[in-house]
């Protein structure tokens, strides 16, 4: 199956970019859609219920629902419960990669100073599809 859609939620309209011109150097078939917070994200999903991303990469800190709270919505709604998570936060706590793990996210991964990374971890993680 070939990725068609990401959804990158993060309140950090820079960091957004970024990572929707890493996925677009890694395949430029794959429409990246970004997304201020968890509040944002649940609302297109469910009034986009025909349009489900094929990933979402979840930032932990934002204003209104934070990363743990919207996967927590999004695991709990038997429509979207299937869509992979990824974590995508400058954490590196333990606690929050064995927390979201618990909560259903796929993998957990600390953002990368370098655009080279970043690219790398993308498509590391796209191709475990």
């Amino acid at each position: 199956m070939s990725i068609r859609k990401i959804i990158i939620v993060d309140d950090d309209a820079d960091d957004r970019a970024f990572f929707c011109e890493a996925v677009a150097e890694v395949d430029s078939d794959i429409e990246c859609i970004g997304l201020n917070d968890g509040e944002e994200a649940i609302r297109y999903l469910e009034k986009n219920p025909d349009d489900i991303p094929d990933y979402i990469f979840l930032d932990l800190n934002m204003p209104r629902m934070n990363g743990k709270q919207c996967l927590k919505r999004i695991k709990s709604n038997e429509n979207l419960s299937f869509i992979p998570v990824v974590i995508y936060s400058t954490s590196k706590s333990r606690e929050d990669i064995v927390e979201t793990e618990s909560l259903g996210a796929v993998c957990f991964l600390t953002k990368p100073n370098k655009f080279s990374e970043l690219k790398l971890a993308i498509k590391k993680i796209l191709a475990q599809n």
